[in-house]
Order: C-alpha cells, then structure tokens, then sequence
C-alpha cells in the first residue's frame, strides 16, 4: 500500500502537483498577513488601544494604559514642582539684603564709573566725620561718592577740600545733599567748581534745610555764580556760615550778595575775603548788612544775630590787595565800623 500511494504521487500530473504548492504558499501568505497585523497592533500600543471607540471594552491593556498615562501625569506634576522650587531659590539668591553701611551701593557705582573705590571712604563711613582732603578724586570720584552718601545717617560732617572735582562733581554732591538730611558741615573749597558748580550749590541751598556751615572758598566763582547764589540765600534761614572767600567776585556780586543779606535772617558769618569787590558793590554789600543787623536787633526776644563780617577782617583789610580804590574802601570800612560798633 505505502508503495502505491508513493507510486501514485509521483505518477501524478506536474500540474497538480503546481496546485498543491500553490495552496501552500497561499496559506502560508495568510499567516505572515495575520503576524504583520499582530505585530502592528502590538506596535501601536497600548495608548492606540485606550482610543478605541468602544468603551465597554476594557481589557487588560486598557488598564495598563491608564496606570501609565497616571504615571506620566504624577511624574509631570513632579518635574513641575520642581521647577517652581528651584525658580524659588534663584529668586532668594538674586534678593540682597539691605546695606546700612552703603559699602555695597559705592562699589557698584565705582565700577559703573570706573573709578577706583577709595579704602578710606569704606573705612570711615561710619563715622561722625569723614575726611576726604586732597584724595584726588576728580568729578567721577564724587559720584561715586555720593551714591552712598545720599542714605547716609551717621556723617554730620563732611570734608572734600582740594579734589578738584570740578562743576558736575559738585553738583553730584548738591544733589546729594537734597537727599541727606544729617550732614550739617560741608567742607567743598579748592575744587574748582565753577559757575555751573554754584547754580548746583545754590539749588540745594533752596531744598536743604539741616546744613549749618558750607565753606566754598577757592572755586573761581564769578559775579554769575554770585547771581545764583544770591537767591539762594534768602530762601535758605538755617545756614549760619558760609565762606566765600578766595574767589572771582566783583562789584555785581556785592550789590547782589547786599540784596540778598538785607532780606536773610539766619545767616551768622560771611567770608568775603581775597575777592574783588570794589566801588559801588562794596557800598551796597555795606548797607545791606546794615539792614540785615537792624532786622535782626528788632527782634528782642531772641539773641543778637553774630556780625557777618567781624571786626578782625575789616582791621586787616588791605586795599592793594584785594583792588579796591581807596577811597571807596574807606568809605566801606568806615560804614563797615560804625555798623558794628553800634550793634555789637
């Protein structure tokens, strides 16, 4: 029987034999087409399965879908929170604390500048009383200066003699002095500073209202700074000294600064010294202080205003010097004389 069903299969028809292995090959293309599609399915995942319209079908993947999508939310939030806390502390290490001292604020300003910090300043800035004479500090040198300065409470007195630093670095320092209100002596002779340096002055002059003694001797004021500053002075009562000497002021500055101390009632000393004022603005400068010493004698209820011009200065005045014709330097000392013997 084996033998026959041999025979009979090999005696079959080559065409019969072809259907045969067409029908295999055909079965076998259905089986790979049923494992491509297995294989898409499973790589679509299990996020495609969960998209499925049919909702009552929830299966196993469905599940682990859901766990997974849980998962990424629970981790998202995580990542998120983080990142709040970490913004939290670039934002606490950004925040600085507040410097009493201002050492802070000057070396930032320093640096804005390009100026050298000055070891002294740091040094003092605590102090009472700061010296800062011949330092060389030019007109950068004093804004930076005055930077701190401004919300300094512990300077009462402040002394920037000879560091030329010229009209912006004196109106740097004006301004400043609009701000603080404890500074009460301000030392800015030999600075160089110019008319645009006593319009600065004379501004603050009209703000400020703590500062008792300005000495501004030696900066080449001239009868337009004396225009500026004449104003200044009757809107200021506090300040009581004020040293002009050593400038550039003429016979316009006499008149103007004459006006002025007719209508002041504060002011105490004025040094006029090593100026050229002569003539007519040397008799106005006289009467007005005459007026300004009768102003203040009729109010008896308080003490007798100090002479603005001691008795000292006019004993020493020297003519040659200081350019003034003869005769109306004697006739200005004389008035000068008689006002203080009769008020003093």
């Amino acid at each position: 029987m084996v033998h026959g069903k041999k025979l009979a299969k090999e005696t079959l028809l080559p065409s019969v034999l072809e259907d045969d292995d067409a029908g295999a090959q055909s079965e076998k293309l259905q089986l790979w087409e049923q494992r491509v599609r297995r294989t898409e399915v499973s790589v679509r995942g299990l996020k495609d399965r969960c998209s499925s319209p049919d909702e009552n079908m929830i299966d196993g993947g469905e599940r682990e879908c859901e766990e997974e999508e849980e998962e990424e939310n629970e981790e998202e939030e995580r990542v998120i929170s983080d990142e709040d806390y970490d913004t939290d502390l670039e934002l606490g290490d950004k925040e600085e604390g507040y410097d009493p001292t201002g050492q802070t604020c000057y070396m930032e300003a320093c640096k804005a500048l390009q100026v050298v910090p000055a070891s002294s300043f740091l040094k003092h800035l605590q102090d009472s009383e700061l010296n800062m004479m011949h330092r060389g500090l030019g007109p950068q040198g004093a804004k930076a200066l005055a930077v701190p300065l401004a919300t300094n409470t512990s300077i009462l007195r402040l002394n920037l003699r000879d560091n030329w630093m010229e009209g912006m670095g004196g109106a740097a320092i004006a301004g400043m002095l609009k701000e603080n209100c404890y500074i009460t002596e301000v030392d800015l002779s030999d600075n160089n500073l110019g008319d645009y340096g006593a319009r600065a002055i004379a501004g603050m002059l009209k703000e400020n209202s703590s500062l008792l003694r300005l000495n501004l001797s030696g900066n080449h004021f001239t009868d337009q700074s004396a225009e500026h500053l004449g104003p200044a002075l009757i809107t200021n009562t506090k300040l009581q000294h004020l040293d002009l000497s050593y400038n550039a002021l003429g016979e316009r500055a006499g008149q103007i600064l004459g006006d002025s101390l007719s209508e002041n009632t504060g002011l105490g000393s004025l040094n006029l010294a090593w100026n050229g004022i002569r003539g007519r603005g040397a008799v106005l400068l006289a009467n007005g202080l005459q007026v300004s010493l009768l102003m203040s004698n009729d109010f008896r209820t308080l003490p007798l205003q100090v002479p603005l011009i001691t008795q000292e200065m006019v004993k020493s005045y020297d003519c040659t010097k200081h350019q003034h014709s003869l005769s109306a330097t004697t006739y200005w000392c004389s008035v000068l004389y008689e006002v203080l013997n009769k008020y003093t």
